[in-house]
């Protein structure tokens, strides 16, 4: 077949010879065009047990397959990043000596779960395995959610610090030492664990209930007692803001290459851009000054939460997207927040189709690269078969998250690399490197490059006689690429003629 590999032993003959790892003797590959670059993942809320684990109080082994379940599901599917919840209300899915275990892990605040069971660690080494990113995601000032049912653990350092609002608990972020302590939380994550991201949501003062104001009299009045000006509306803002800057700047300090990412709500303010229509003002209620956040570089990453339909006229994706993409520096990385479970609920013009659409719209946007999903239950299941039409269309072939080259711009060594052949199979082996996260694997298909696996911590894969036929591979290449994207020049290696 012109074109096309020989299989089999024509294929063991025109390959070159293997050479030893960490030889010199492969060619360091120029020709190679750029990868493809794009933020693919998913939120796995474990709040009220949405996404993780299905329920509180299962076995270590039960929660342990479920969330080999997620990261199996999520590698399949081309994604490149899980958004892993560990805090969603001053509690742990992780082993912290600062707060206690969450309730809906073990189905009580404080229960430790059996054995040396620790889901975050768990979950970072299953990534890496896997090639995907792991952010850790908390909500910095929830304290108690309405879905709670265990009473908050006895001694909580938090405690103090916590006031009622609706059916909720949280922390009043207009005490310094409720911002210290939920400071220390994020950091010590940073210290202990290899993430790859610090991730907040849209919840920095509670969204408004009926009206009701929050209550944080007190707090205000020892801040005007001790000298302040500021308005309520504004202090509130500064509160959140000396969270923002002082996480961010923190973050860097200990590990430049973590990512900080927040998601906010996906309207900065009713009317902007002009039509656009919100029931909250995010900068009046949640005290949340994005904009500020953006212009002063306090995040890697901004994940605006837009979850409406294309053609809904007062909230149009289409016209926040643009918006965004206007507002969003160079040197923050534009991430779209999907709802991609409503879409599967076909109703209310949502469907998977619309999803797709949002996605596309999103990729056609220069200064965009990536989607996060909410959440990942429907991939997970596959509900109205949402994974199967991403994995065939859109996520067809693997992508390497967007490349961060603030945080760091030196690329990686090219990887030593041995290529043998069994049975008509490759086996593709590199040499150890600390500075490499991932591998990028392509393939020369006829006239393009194909990225065909993004490989995490793995010494090489097999890539059978059977693939190398399907793609029509005439030569291999493969790349490191470290913890900030950056990647190494590719080592090639032809196939034959």
């Amino acid at each position: 077949m012109a074109g096309r590999l020989s299989i089999g032993a024509a294929l063991s003959a025109a390959i070159l010879a293997p050479a030893a790892v960490g030889q010199d003797a492969l060619a360091i590959g120029t020709e190679v065009p750029p990868a493809p670059r794009e933020f693919r993942g998913a939120w796995v809320a474990t709040v009220d047990n949405i996404d993780w684990p299905s329920r509180p109080g299962l076995s270590a082994e039960q929660q342990r397959a479920e969330l080999d379940r997620i990261l199996d599901v999520a590698a399949a599917m081309r994604l490149n990043a899980i958004v892993l919840q560990v805090r969603p209300s001053c509690d742990a899915f992780y082993r912290s000596s600062i707060e206690p275990w969450s309730e809906f892990l073990t189905g009580a605040q404080g229960r430790a779960p059996g054995g040396d069971w620790d889901p975050l660690a768990h979950a970072i080494d299953g990534a890496q395995r896997r090639g995907l990113e792991l952010h850790a995601w908390l909500n910095p000032f929830r304290a108690r959610h309405r879905a709670a049912r265990s009473p908050i653990a006895e001694g909580h350092p938090a405690k103090a610090w916590m006031v009622e609002y609706g059916e909720e608990l949280w922390l009043d972020p207009g005490i310094p030492e409720a911002r210290a302590h939920s400071l220390r939380i994020a950091l010590d994550i940073v210290e202990r664990y290899d993430v790859d991201g610090i991730h907040l949501d849209d919840y920095f003062y509670p969204y408004p209930i009926g009206g009701r104001a929050f209550p944080d009299e007190r707090s205000h009045a020892a801040y005007r007692e001790g000298g302040g000006r500021l308005s309520k509306a504004d202090w509130r803002r500064s509160n959140v803001d000396a969270f923002v800057a002082t996480l961010h700047r923190e973050i860097k300090a200990r590990k430049r290459w973590v990512k900080f990412g927040i998601s906010p709500f996906g309207i900065v303010r009713p009317g902007v851009p002009a039509g656009i229509e919100a029931g909250i003002d995010q900068y009046d209620d949640l005290a949340a000054d994005v904009l500020t956040w953006l212009r002063e570089g306090w995040c890697d990453y901004v994940v605006p939460q837009l979850y409406w339909p294309i053609d809904r006229r007062a909230q149009s994706y289409r016209s926040l997207l643009r918006y965004w993409a206007e507002v969003v520096p160079p040197d923050v990385h534009l991430w779209i927040g999907n709802f991609t479970s409503k879409a599967v609920e076909d109703a209310g013009g949502w469907s998977v189709p619309e999803l797709v659409r949002q996605i596309e719209l999103a990729r056609a946007e220069r200064r965009a690269s990536g989607n996060l999903h909410f959440s990942m239950k429907p991939l997970r299941d596959d509900t109205r078969r949402v994974r199967t039409k991403l994995r065939e269309g859109l996520y067809e072939l693997p992508a390497l998250v967007p490349a961060s080259p603030w945080l760091d711009a030196e690329p990686p060594a090219a990887p030593g690399l041995r290529i043998d052949v069994v049975d008509g199979d490759l086996e593709v082996r590199w040499s150890a490197d600390e500075d490499a996260r991932w591998r990028g694997v392509y393939v020369r298909s006829g006239s393009r490059w194909v990225l065909i696996e993004v490989v995490g911590r793995k010494p090489g894969i097999a890539i059978t006689k059977a693939q190398l036929e399907r793609l029509g591979a005439t030569a291999i290449a493969v790349s490191s690429i470290d913890r900030c994207g950056n990647e190494s020049a590719r080592v090639v290696r032809a196939l034959g003629r």
